[in-house]
Formats: C-alpha cells, sequence, structure tokens
C-alpha cells in the first residue's frame, strides 16, 4: 500500500465518537464539493488500547473464538472512528451519507494481541472517477512498537454520472462453484447487535426506517461483519499473517438467509462468496484469503 503525501499530523487524544461524526457529515453534507475537490492533507493518529469485552463480543457476533488474539478484521474497528472523523470533516469532498464500501484490502503483517497498544492512523487519498461514480481510498495503518503490524485500504463509493476518464473497474473472482458449506439465518437485529460491539451505528442497519432515508426496504447489514464472518469460516488460518481482498456486491437485507460457498485452496488462496438463498443465488460478496 502506498505512502500518503500528507503533512498535517493530527493526534488524536481518544477515539472519536461515531454517532457524533456521523451527525456532524449529516450537517454539513450540502457543502461537499464533489469529484471536483480534493481529499484533505490530514493524518489522524490515535495511540490506543484494546477493550477485551468489546474484543470477546465482537469475536462471538462474527463467529470467532474468544481469545487474546486479534481477528483479521478486528483493527477496522479502531480505524474506523478516524475514517469517520475525517470524511465527516468540512474540507472533505464526499459526503459521508449514501457512499457505499465497494472494496476492502487488508494486510496483515503480524499478529496482534489484547495486551498490545496500538497506534492507529488514518489518511484518504485517490480521489478518483469510477464507471459508477467517484471514489475515494480510506488508508488505516497499526503499528505496535514502532513496528507496522496491520493496514488496510478501504474503498468507498459516490454514486453519480461515470466520467469519460473512469478506469474500468477491478476484476473480481467468480462465484465458487459447488455445494454451500454453510448457511446462516441472520436476525433482524443483526445491525443493532453489531452496533453493540464496533460502535458504527448508521441508521441503515438498525431499522427499517434508518434504511428507508437511503432507499433501502430493510436494514442492511454491516459489510464489515459479512466480511468478518465469512473470514471466521474459513478456519483459524485467517487468524496469521495473511492478505486479503473483499468485493462488496449486494447488501445482505434483515432478516435473511445466506449461503457460504468456497472454492478450495489455490496457488491464489480461498475464494469464498456470501450469496443469497434461493433459485437464482446472487453474491453478496465475494473475497480472497491468501497467506502472508
Amino acid at each position: 500500500m502506498s505512502n500518503s503525501s500528507a503533512a498535517h499530523e493530527v493526534q488524536l487524544t481518544e477515539s472519536p465518537n461515531l454517532a457524533r461524526e456521523f451527525a456532524r457529515a449529516a450537517f454539513t453534507s450540502g457543502s461537499r464539493p464533489g469529484a471536483m475537490g480534493t481529499v484533505p492533507d490530514t493524518v489522524l493518529k490515535l495511540a490506543t488500547t484494546i477493550d477485551r469485552e468489546q474484543l470477546f463480543g465482537y469475536q462471538k457476533l462474527c463467529g470467532f473464538t474468544p481469545a487474546d488474539l486479534l481477528p483479521p478484521t478486528f483493527p477496522h474497528l479502531l480505524g474506523f472512528p478516524l475514517q469517520a472523523k475525517l470524511m465527516a470533516a468540512p474540507g472533505f469532498p464526499l459526503p459521508m451519507a449514501g457512499l457505499v464500501h465497494l472494496r476492502n484490502e487488508m494486510v496483515q503483517h503480524v499478529e496482534l494481541f489484547a495486551q498490545d497498544n496500538p497506534v492507529v492512523t488514518v489518511f484518504a487519498e485517490n480521489l478518483a472517477p469510477h464507471p459508477k461514480g467517484v471514489t475515494v481510498d480510506l488508508v488505516t495503518r497499526v503499528e505496535v512498537d514502532s513496528t507496522l503490524a496491520w493496514e488496510s485500504r478501504s474503498t468507498y463509493l459516490r454514486r453519480g454520472p461515470a466520467a469519460e476518464s473512469a478506469a474500468a473497474e477491478d476484476e473480481v473472482p467468480g462465484v465458487p462453484e459447488g455445494l454451500p458449506v454453510a448457511k446462516w439465518r441472520l436476525p433482524a437485529d443483526l445491525g443493532r447487535k453489531y452496533a453493540a460491539v464496533s460502535g458504527d451505528v448508521n441508521p441503515i442497519h438498525l431499522h427499517p426506517w434508518g434504511a428507508r432515508m437511503f432507499g433501502f426496504k430493510r436494514a442492511i447489514a454491516h459489510g464489515m461483519w459479512t466480511y468478518a464472518r465469512t473470514l471466521s469460516a474459513l478456519g483459524p488460518r485467517v487468524l496469521g499473517p495473511g492478505e486479503s481482498v473483499v468485493w462488496f456486491r449486494k447488501p445482505v437485507s434483515l432478516p435473511s438467509t445466506v449461503t457460504l460457498v468456497r472454492r478450495p485452496d489455490g496457488e491464489d488462496g480461498i475464494v469464498a462468496a456470501l450469496v443469497s438463498s434461493g433459485a437464482d443465488p446472487k453474491p453478496h460478496l465475494i473475497t480472497r484469503w491468501q497467506r502472508g
């Protein structure tokens, strides 16, 4: 992952309150310059600690065995409040409300544990035209004892007209064929349960009325929950150093039933997909994991 050229570093003393940042983003959404703007030259940094109660609750909800070893997706919870603070700031070009989490790339360099004292850094880059609008990347890095332990790149889409200069979309692996390896019934309150362990109180995940404000008939599951639940089903190997990419294809309405399919291990690692149940299944996400 590339380095940021940003020069304005802000050292935070506490993790931003997500509810407050969502409200601030909604209040300033009408003043955003959009695709004609530029990403801020701000780097947010926070020295933090791991809350074991939060960690164990997250592990149980996402299908991991509760332990001091962090799941590969857990560091996202440390960085997302910083992402939200950056996107809610008036100078951020795209309104946070309505952004679609399109893709996520994670690299686990070394194992992380509950007793670690991570330093989290977040910055934005790559405001770019897309066939479906415009995208921006939020980069998160986690260091322990000045050593890079984990990093991710979250790509968010603002829907709109495509620019002539828009690059082609990623080549996404196909849905693996074969019998399903798991089927999960997702309850209507899953979004509220995940919000309780993650702090992500985006209204589209909590209640149907909140989802309807953004064009959804029902609340939808957090994409990072579906990602974490899929990785946890791949077994303990994902807890070690490795790389994974997820493409979010279709929101998961709540309640619903979803099916996990996967391809046997290959030279390019494991490919798995979470698909809708029924006669004509559609992919909700496709992910590829490789050992580091």
